[in-house]
């Protein structure tokens, strides 16, 4: 498959404007004030499903040749590929069937089941995902819609990028760095060629947790590296076992690195954007911002774009990290 280039997020634009909320970048003078620099938050909380995933997964499933794939679409996902293209099936009137990690966290699964897909569960030790979802693919006569290593997918996803840069523009924003989490590199592929069409000299840099930072290691070394575990991360949608084929040929040459960030890091980004933006992140969404706060990123006399990926939060995860946030913040005064 082709890479995907600008003329092909800027058409993954108009076919997902039905369907796709454009996001808020949202700027607030205690963020700008802490970090030193200016930050722009690009909103994907508040996507459709709740997180930027189905972008990509529209663009590329309202393609499906109905003829050839009689038997709709299968996908592999942890959750937010997987409510994606649960619900771009259901709008596109196909029948989905996903393939999900049996630890994945029980808010996504039962949206996921809610737009109307066929949930089948795996361990993440010990099974295959994609064998998983190949096997079935050739049960039912149906499309595989591939996480990230997808030219449709990457161009979907990049229109995250494209309207960072037109809301940039209307604030008179000249962007110097975008911070962008990083699982397989589709959402950072696409970014990245959107925003450096329009700011070329941007500086744009992957985010993962601490110990799967299989993109940083892998930009560093100029080739694919591996993560070591499967899980292991409360940022249960970051755990690629490597870069995607795609996206890294596309990012290898055009990021300016990766940045890594703690549990412990992501847990306090979540609890300050409630507590100071009125925002809620899940912690594979939260990492760009931990990235800043934590100073793992010098945001200091910048103007910074950081993506939140995604909002999707278990209400019991989300409460104890708020309750843990606000004991800690008690503790230090």
């Amino acid at each position: 498959m082709k890479l995907p280039a600008i003329e092909d997020i800027r058409e993954a634009s108009l076919r997902i404007r039905p369907y796709a909320v454009e996001t808020p970048l949202l700027e607030w003078a205690c963020l700008n004030e802490k970090a030193g620099g200016r930050i722009l938050l690009k909103a994907e909380t508040l996507q459709r499903t709740g997180s930027f995933k189905f972008r990509g997964a529209y663009n590329r499933v309202s393609r499906v040749d109905r003829g050839a794939f009689p038997g709709g679409v299968v996908a592999y996902s942890s959750g937010n590929h997987a409510q994606g293209v649960a619900e771009a099936a259901r709008l596109c009137g196909l029948d989905a069937v996903i393939v999900m990690p049996s630890d994945a966290p029980l808010f996504k699964i039962a949206r996921t089941i809610e737009s109307g897909a066929e949930t089948v569960f795996y361990n993440r030790e010990t099974e295959d995902r994609e064998a998983i979802a190949r096997d079935l693919c050739e049960k039912l006569n149906a499309d595989l819609v591939l996480p990230f290593d997808d030219s449709y997918v990457i161009a979907g996803q990049g229109t995250v990028g494209l309207e960072t840069v037109q809301q940039a523009k209307a604030l008179d924003a000249n962007i110097d760095a975008v911070l962008v989490p990083a699982s397989g590199g589709g959402l950072a592929a696409g970014v990245t060629l959107a925003i450096l069409d329009s700011f070329p000299d941007a500086e744009i840099y992957t985010v993962e947790p601490r110990g799967f930072d299989d993109y940083k290691r892998s930009l560093a070394e100029g080739s694919r590296q591996e993560n070591g575990a499967p899980s292991g991360s409360i940022c249960d949608a970051l755990l690629a076992s490597r870069p995607g084929e795609l996206t890294f040929a596309i990012n290898k040459e055009r990021l300016a690195g990766g940045i890594a960030v703690s549990d412990e890091d992501v847990k306090e980004a979540i609890a300050y954007a409630f507590s100071e933006l009125k925002l809620v992140i899940e912690p594979s969404g939260a990492v760009a911002l931990a990235a800043i706060l934590s100073g793992a990123f010098q945001a200091k006399g910048r103007t910074t774009t950081a993506v939140l990926s995604g909002g999707n939060i278990d209400p019991g995860v989300f409460a104890g990290i708020i309750c843990e946030g606000q004991e800690s913040a008690l503790s230090c005064q």
